[in-house]
């Protein structure tokens, strides 16, 4: 019986062992919680460049130092350097500010290319990425691949669609000046996984996007990681190769020009919806007992524009192409924390409201190979000519079939009070004799 029982020395030593092994087990949490899932990097996407592409992924830190804040076009005096541990400092003097480039973006300084992979698909002097992972639940996990290029590229009039290109009145255009650029350029893709398996992506495409299944064949995979093409200038994300065509009326291209491996050469990061608050995680496959020994999470609090503001129309930069409004030059995006981290489907919970000019180009362009295009043009004007004159004729014999029916309900109740009047002349005239 007596051997049984704990020896009189050890029992005092029992809840400080408990308590050992508790620390021991939340050290342990902490670490996982300051590590990247090795999954995220197993199924990360793998970008093909365009291999006309000049402008390539860009350090974060560079683009900031060679840009200023503006505020009513006016550099913000007496801050500090800035960098990516202090951005959102910006934000005290408005929540748009526009990182303006200190050089002109059409003398095309040299930071403007950013840096391009090598062989192996690894970018060694930049850090163009980051991926933010946003726990949706105990199994369920949002992996944002944050890709970041100083120049955006917009198309040129070899890439408007027939015949809306034949309505472009503009001899800088004509002669293949690109309309729609802009400093500063993020782009992105979004994996779903539950319980570490991919289970959907979305891939950003300028203002809108796509999104797929992970099992759909239209998502080319290598070693389980899905393979997306970075359109030449736009940097918009597609899941196959050759021409695409986005919002109707455009056309990007994509080919297999350079591999690169964002997860490379990335920052990692987990954001918590409940407070916005975004924390520095560890790469993946890489453990260890202390966090990670930098922050540089104030970027992400920026609300302003990673590039210069739109040009006005008075300055000899801008261009302005006629019937649609489109500029030369637009402003520079948002970052990473406007790209909607939360979400309930694989794409964004706001949808972009179109306006009635887009409305318009969208109902023409879907009906312009069918109904429009060359001879057909001809054909649907002369159905449309007969459904016309249908209608009309339609309503010319409804219009007269209800006259008609009104004149003979008329008529009808005009012999019936004539027929009433007779009854009543014969009544009093009865009386009358009667009477004598």
């Amino acid at each position: 019986m007596d051997r049984d029982r704990p020896a009189p020395a050890l029992i005092p030593l029992i809840p400080r062992l408990l308590v050992l092994l508790g620390l021991l087990v939340c050290c342990a949490r902490a670490e996982a919680d300051l590590s990247c899932p090795d999954y995220v990097a197993r199924h990360a996407p793998m970008l093909w460049l365009h291999s006309q592409d000049p402008y390539k992924p860009s350090d974060l830190l560079t683009h900031i130092r060679h840009t200023t804040p503006m505020r009513d076009g006016k550099p913000i005096k007496d801050l500090p350097e800035l960098d990516l541990d202090n951005l959102e400092i910006v934000n005290q003097f408005g929540p748009h500010i526009p990182l303006t480039s200190n050089d002109d973006p059409t003398t095309y300084p040299a930071w403007l290319f950013g840096e391009a992979p090598d062989a192996a698909g690894k970018i060694h002097n930049s850090t163009p990425s980051c991926v933010i992972v946003v726990e949706r639940g105990p199994l369920d996990l949002d992996a944002f691949y944050f890709y970041f290029y100083s120049y955006n590229e917009g198309p040129n009039v070899t890439q408007v669609l027939e015949p809306l290109n034949h309505l472009v009145d503009n001899e800088k255009i004509e002669a293949g000046m690109n309309f729609g650029d802009h400093v500063g350029d993020w782009e992105h893709n979004m994996v779903r996984f539950h319980n570490g398996t991919p289970v959907g992506i979305y891939y950003s495409q300028h203002v809108d996007g796509m999104a797929y299944d992970w099992d759909d064949p239209t998502v080319n995979k290598t070693d389980g990681r899905p393979i997306v093409y970075s359109a030449r200038g736009s940097h918009a994300n597609y899941p196959t190769a050759g021409d695409q065509l986005h919002n109707l009326a455009l056309i990007d291209y994509c080919d297999e020009g350079q591999r690169w491996d964002p997860v490379l050469s990335a920052y990692f990061y987990r954001f918590d919806p409940a407070t916005s608050k975004l924390t520095t995680l560890l790469p993946p496959y890489q453990s260890s007992s202390s966090p990670p020994s930098f922050n540089l999470t104030s970027f992400f609090y920026f609300t302003g524009l990673w590039g210069d503001r739109q040009y006005p129309d008075s300055d000899p930069r801008q261009e302005v192409i006629p019937y649609f409004g489109l500029r030369r030059f637009q402003s520079g995006p948002t970052g990473p924390r406007h790209k909607h981290l939360v979400r309930k489907g694989l794409m964004p919970d706001q949808r972009r409201k179109i306006g009635w000019l887009e409305w318009a180009v969208t109902l023409y362009m879907r009906l312009y190979p069918c109904c429009v295009k060359g001879w057909r043009a001809w054909i649907s004007l002369g159905v449309v000519v007969s459904i016309v004159l249908v209608i009309v004729l339609g309503i010319k014999i409804f219009l007269k079939r209800y006259r008609s029916r009104g004149y003979r309900k008329v008529q009808a109740e005009d012999i019936q009070l004539d027929e009433w009047q007779r009854e009543e002349d014969d009544l009093f005239s009865s009386s009358d004799e009667e009477g004598r």
